[in-house]
């Protein structure tokens, strides 16, 4: 699954371990979930976008 985790992340001027701590996961997490090698639950999804202050499906990018 692809995703916008950097994106956003840059534009709010957070390091992968700001976000990290944000959502309560380790910054390893973080790094994987950005490399799109990591698949988030609902509930980790859902506090990234809060965090990131967007909505999901404009965060993650879902394929059939």
């Amino acid at each position: 699954m692809k995703n916008k985790i950097k994106e956003y992340r840059s534009i709010r001027n957070l390091t992968q371990e700001k976000l990290a701590s944000l959502v309560n996961v380790r910054r390893e997490t973080i790094i994987y979930l950005e490399q799109g090698k990591y698949m988030p639950s609902l509930e980790l999804a859902h506090r990234v976008a809060q965090a990131l202050k967007t909505k999901i499906d404009k965060l993650f990018i879902f394929k059939n």
